[in-house]
């Protein structure tokens, strides 16, 4: 691949930044591992700036998410694995494969069959989930993937009721001799899984609409941070009732 001027650049600047006793010394202490974070945390932040609809911010969080990319090209590239042009070439590789009727002269495939060529060669039912997914999101992809061979409850309903079980039995952990906590976070890992259930029979994207509470929840306790202030206090000055009381009038004001 002869990439263009911009790339080159960028792919010079990485390897001065990793260049020994001349690059950066943070830069050359990093490895794949130290990086995957950062580079989890930039695939999020894209996926903010999309949320918000601020284009410009957008801008700015691809071109962090493609610096991780090209970090973990010269790093691979030290160690003779393979470099930048060899991501290219393979997912340009890859996405006419599973495209040949948009590259060859086929005609166009059902959403089904385009399914069936991503797959390739995976193996399983479940295969080919990323671990490193956040978790609500990867539990969607495995109860996708079972759906599709039959495993799955057929109503909405049915799983509400395995919500409520999931609660039952963390219940029991706590009302037991002696609270088992690995046992009730093992069942709250259970309920999360039901809910996430619920969520797909709904159609609702489970990452979203937690997204969604969570900035409602930012959204009426920061009401409750300027109502406290108001009254010359801070949270840590107000009891739970009061705090309690000015959460449900900035829940109304909505």
């Amino acid at each position: 691949m002869t990439p263009s001027r911009e790339i080159e650049r960028l792919l010079e600047i990485m390897a001065a930044l990793r260049t020994p006793e001349t690059g950066c010394p943070w830069d050359l202490a990093q490895n794949f591992s130290t990086i995957a974070p950062y580079t989890l945390e930039e695939a999020y932040e894209v996926a903010d700036a999309i949320a918000r609809g601020d284009l410009v911010e957008l801008k700015d969080e691809l071109g962090d998410l493609l610096l991780q990319v090209v970090f973990h090209a010269r790093m691979a590239e030290e160690q003779g694995a393979f470099d930048f042009g060899d991501v290219v070439q393979a997912i340009i590789e890859k996405l006419i494969r599973r495209h040949p009727h948009v590259f060859a002269e086929q005609s166009s495939p059902t959403p089904r069959a385009v399914e069936g060529l991503k797959k390739n060669s995976k193996n399983g039912t479940l295969a080919g989930v990323p671990v490193a997914l956040p978790a609500l999101s990867r539990a969607l992809k495995l109860q996708v993937k079972a759906s599709k061979v039959g495993f799955d409850w057929n109503d909405p309903r049915a799983v509400l009721r395995k919500i409520r079980e999931e609660a039952d039995e963390i219940e029991a952990e706590l009302d037991g001799p002696e609270t088992n906590q690995s046992a009730a976070a093992a069942e709250i890992g259970d309920l999360l899984f039901a809910v996430v259930n619920l969520a797909r029979h709904l159609d609702a994207d489970p990452e979203a609409v937690l997204r969604q509470t969570n900035l409602k929840f930012e959204r009426r306790f920061a009401a409750i941070e300027r109502a406290l202030a108001a009254r010359g206090k801070a949270p840590q000055d107000a009891t739970l009732v009061e705090m309690d009381r000015l959460w449900n009038q900035a829940k109304e004001a909505e």
